[in-house]
């Protein structure tokens, strides 16, 4: 893997490690297609500016959705494209490339992966998928290959991946299509309700971001969020302020379903390793994981300490740039493109 690349392809931002310089991109993952001719306009940061402003001969797509493939064709053009933006020389030698994948995912959705790096630029034979929780575990500096239980919750835009990992493999997980674009999407339907607006996915986006909170009680401090939007019987120019006592209300079914996963897969947890969890704790990662309030709910529901991880929303491409430094030290944790462990 001496010229290796790491990808952590999400729902909501791709992030790209190149072996020996570290993270290298870090973009939305949109793409702006020209309507007529099929062609791509652009990728990334410029493509997310055009969401919700484009006109009709133009669309901007998010190629990926609850982690997975979504539009073969957009995906396959960003993944090229963030590529070739890293190695801006034509190939001589096609590039090593690990890239995370959810860990609920079908053999066809990993496959379409696979066609999607290998279509980009990759080496057949050294491309390689890793688990997204054994990523994020590595990431956050968890001893993943110790014989000792790890917890792990990875909460991204599109999933949220719930794993007990030891022994560099992962003995009991949970994969939830419920995560940071399902939350916005609550905001968006509680503001349609509540105050009759209709709001963009940006601005639900920027509502949990700023004031959003799962979690409040009598000293809680009040958080008010201008919003601005269309009326949704006149069509006119409105605007109104949003609380987050608001915002907890609105998202409270989704952090709920996050928490029912989590008790769920901590009973399927082998008693041993629960012995472990209750003194380490869990480990939040992923962008969801900065969801104020979060932390102390889990807490109060399952009396285990929760740690945010230092850097949550790098802990996944962190954790892949790890492995391609030290191969050697987490082959285990590998799996080839044809099915095949790193041994």
């Amino acid at each position: 893997m001496k010229r290796g690349l790491g990808i952590d392809l999400g729902t909501a931002n791709t992030l790209v490690y190149y072996r020996g310089v570290g993270v290298v991109i870090d973009e939305p993952s949109v793409v702006a297609i020209d309507v007529a001719s099929g062609n791509v306009l652009s990728v990334g940061e410029e493509a997310a500016q055009m969401i919700g402003r484009t006109p009709d001969s133009i669309h901007s797509v998010r190629p990926l959705k609850d982690g997975v493939v979504a539009d073969y064709q957009a995906a396959s053009a960003m993944l090229e494209y963030f590529i070739h933006k890293v190695i801006k020389q034509p190939f001589v030698f096609k590039p090593d490339l690990v890239i995370c994948v959810p860990n609920g995912v079908t053999e066809v959705e990993k496959r379409a992966l696979v066609s999607l790096a290998l279509k980009a630029g990759s080496n057949d034979k050294g491309t390689y998928l890793i688990e997204e929780p054994m990523a994020s575990a590595i990431g956050a500096g968890l001893d993943v290959m110790a014989p000792k239980g790890s917890m792990v919750v990875d909460i991204g835009g599109g999933t949220t991946e719930i794993a007990v990992l030891s022994l560099g493999g992962t003995v009991c997980a949970r994969s939830l299509r419920t995560a940071g674009d399902s939350i916005d999407e609550a905001i968006d339907q509680y503001i349609r309700k509540a105050f009759g607006i209709l709001v963009g996915e940006r601005t639900a986006e920027q509502v949990k971001i700023n004031i959003g909170s799962c979690y409040v009680n009598d000293e809680t401090v009040e958080e008010k969020m201008l919003i601005k939007g269309q009326d949704a019987r006149t069509g006119k120019p409105v605007s109104a302020w949003i609380t987050n006592f608001q915002t907890a209300e609105a998202i409270y079914g989704q952090v709920k379903k996050m928490i029912d996963a989590l008790l769920s897969t901590l009973e399927q947890t082998p008693p041993e390793l629960c012995a472990d969890i209750y003194e380490s704790g869990i480990v939040l990662c992923g962008g969801g994981a900065m969801l104020r309030g979060l932390d102390t709910m889990i807490e109060k529901t399952t009396g285990l300490k929760v740690t945010i991880a230092p850097d949550p929303l790098e802990c996944v491409i962190h954790g892949i740039g790890k492995v391609l430094d030290d191969p050697a030290s987490f082959r285990h944790v590998l799996t080839h493109a044809k099915g095949s462990r790193l041994d």
